[in-house]
């Protein structure tokens, strides 16, 4: 106990007064505000994970302090730490031999299924055009000076390319960590598509979209410029197989012999993504670090084919490799959640039925540009939100402590939130579908595909019996809108109730966490309005972020490429917790397509089905009036 009660202590010292030493590092934010980029991100969490433990860290970056610590030998690091960091080389350099290895739009990479037609010509072997002429082979030799001794090479592969989610979310969040430091000089991004396209092409295809922030825009040029030569494109041609393969060898052109590690984002549709992952899992990986797989939202049809596809992965892949990601994960309000409720005594002990009266998770968009693609035709928004977004939200918020931060250890708890709800009773869901304005009424009529669901859901454990979690999600509504609600319970024998101009149930005390329209956490409190008398009113104690906290607020995909990076899995659904929300939602699924529910209708810009009021009333909750 002493060795580890010394260890801590270590740790925490380290994770203070080492930090000066990085100082000088290339993988230092070119400009000041960006160095609080990750503590910004996540709050408070960060703190505490680097406090309980340096070893995390050294294994993610120790190859960064090492490089420090060789530009800096006259510096002398303290007793401890420097025999913390030489144990953590030898683990590390053993770590590097270690084989790892082992869509959100249906529209954003279909150019991988159906892209144009190759000549002979281009299905030919070796390489094509685009990669005899690259600068690969001259920076390949720039990167193999002194300048890279010792550093793990890193390639992130974005299949799908010239997809509108590449374009628009993968490449623009990549740059951004590339501008800010947290990708490695020596990074290379390759693109790979089925269209015929150059290196230059997909360089001018991406350069629209990059932008620097608007906190600091000093040597944006120059940092565009630099991860636009190292972004380089691989034709897939017809053939995945033949794709992957020159996808590798052009991979390892950039890594020469050292240490390298590899991310895969398969920003491909669902229907593609075994065609992709399956050679990929055969073809593409490295053999000299870890390789990482990022795969992207809707996660199946059915829990049968989630579970086939999820077979397949694993049988390519280890669990630890696969990331399932949700963008809507990655947002601010998603980490808030245990930041919050775990490191404020003030919140942690009313985290429970004793106290709570209902939770809702409230989720809206006022555009539906996407719904004529992906919700009428195939996915809806039940298979699309509800079965990631709404279900992890909910598993965050009431999971039990974990043991640590450790993304296992909380994804352990989340998953047993989900496999404790209970079944969902259809007389307590509400469907909705937003009415077609374009005149071509029969193609909506003719599909059911909900835009709009509304339920109430029973977590039965200890801790959530009897509350109820209602949801509500819906496109094409009256405004953007993402919030959790908590309602407490109201004070028994509340002395004060005459003095409240109206019911005082409806004016208990009320927790909101927001993310749009503007982020802030509000509490709702009663309090004695000013001047003569005693007449109370419910009153918010607001933190507007944009009022505290003076900085852009990084896109999701920065927060969880970076989680990826980092090996923090705590946002990425693990495969048993996958199947849970499956069991969760599939019976509620097979009920309404049995007795065929249609969706009540509703208006571009409105609320949303009357019927959501009547559900709620049901379960005793009050909707906010602010739709």
């Amino acid at each position: 106990m002493a060795g580890l009660a010394a260890a801590a202590s270590a740790a925490t010292v380290a994770s203070f007064q080492f930090q000066p030493s990085l100082s000088g590092s290339r993988f230092t934010p070119v400009a000041a505000p960006a160095a609080s980029f990750r503590t910004q991100a996540c709050g408070l969490r960060c703190w505490i994970a680097a406090k309980l433990t340096l070893r995390k860290a050294l294994k993610r970056h120790g190859w960064q302090l090492q490089r420090n610590l060789d530009a800096r030998r006259n510096d002398k690091l303290p007793d401890h730490l420097e025999a913390a960091l030489l144990t953590e080389n030898r683990t590390h350099q053993n770590m590097h031999h270690a084989y790892d290895s082992g869509g959100e739009m249906a529209s954003a990479s279909s150019d991988l299924l159906a892209g144009s037609t190759v000549s002979e010509n281009s299905m030919q072997q070796g390489p094509n055009p685009s990669e005899i002429h690259s600068p690969v082979l001259n920076e390949e030799s720039a990167m193999s000076n002194g300048h890279y001794n010792g550093e793990p090479s890193l390639c992130i592969a974005v299949i799908g390319a010239t997809g509108e989610l590449a374009r628009n979310k993968v490449f623009p969040a990549l740059f951004a960590l590339y501008y800010s430091g947290f990708l490695p000089r020596n990074v290379g991004i390759f693109g790979y598509s089925r269209k015929k396209v150059t290196d230059e092409d997909l360089r001018a295809i991406i350069e629209a979209n990059l932008t620097c922030r608007v906190d600091h825009h000093e040597n944006c040029d120059e940092k565009l410029n630099e991860f636009l030569k190292r972004t380089y494109y691989i034709d897939a041609g017809h053939d995945n197989k033949d794709g992957m393969s020159r996808l590798n060898s052009r991979m390892t052109q950039i890594e020469g012999t050292r240490a390298a590690n590899r991310i895969f984002y398969l920003a491909v549709p669902q229907e593609a993504l075994l065609d992709v992952a399956l050679p990929l899992a055969d073809s593409a990986q490295t053999k000299q670090g870890w390789n990482r797989i990022i795969i992207e939202k809707p996660f199946g049809f059915t829990g049968l084919s989630s579970q086939r596809v999820t077979q397949s992965l694993l049988s390519r892949f280890e669990e630890k490799q696969i990331y399932r990601i949700d963008h809507l994960l990655g947002k601010d309000l998603i980490e808030n959640l245990t930041v919050l409720r775990f490191s404020n005594l003030v919140f942690e002990p009313l985290w429970s039925r004793t106290y709570i009266r209902n939770v809702q998770v409230i989720f809206s968009e006022e555009t539906a540009t996407e719904i004529q693609g992906r919700y009428f035709g195939n996915y809806g928004i039940i298979r699309d939100i509800v079965h990631s977004h709404i279900l992890q939200t909910i598993a965050l918020f009431a999971m039990e402590p974990p043991v640590s931060l450790d993304g296992e250890d909380i994804r352990d708890e989340k998953v047993k939130v989900l496999r404790s709800i209970r079944k969902v009773d259809l007389e307590d869901v509400v469907l909705g579908q937003l009415k077609d304005t374009s005149g071509k009424v029969d193609r909506y009529t003719k599909s059911m595909t909900p835009t709009y669901f509304a339920a109430a859901i029973y977590i039965d454990n200890a801790r959530w019996d009897g509350v109820p979690f209602l949801i509500k999600t819906g496109m094409g509504l009256m405004k953007n809108r993402a919030e959790i609600r908590i309602q407490f319970r109201h004070v028994p024998g509340n002395i004060y109730r005459e003095r409240f101009g109206h019911d005082i149930d409806l004016d208990t005390n009320e927790l909101v966490l927001r993310d749009q329209p503007e982020e802030a956490i509000l509490l709702k409190v009663n309090n004695k309005v000013p001047g003569l008398g005693l007449q109370l009113d419910a009153s918010e104690l607001n933190l507007l972020y944009r009022d505290k906290y003076d900085t852009e607020v990084p896109d999701s995909y920065e927060h969880l490429l970076l989680d990826v990076l980092d090996g923090d899995s705590h946002l990425f659904m693990r495969s048993d917790e996958l199947a849970a929300a499956w069991n969760v939602l599939t019976p509620v699924i097979h009920e309404i397509d049995q007795n065929r529910v249609a969706p009540e209708l509703y208006e571009a810009g409105d609320k949303g089905p009357i019927n959501a009021y009547y559900l709620a009333a049901k379960h005793g909750v009050r909707w906010d009036d602010d739709w």
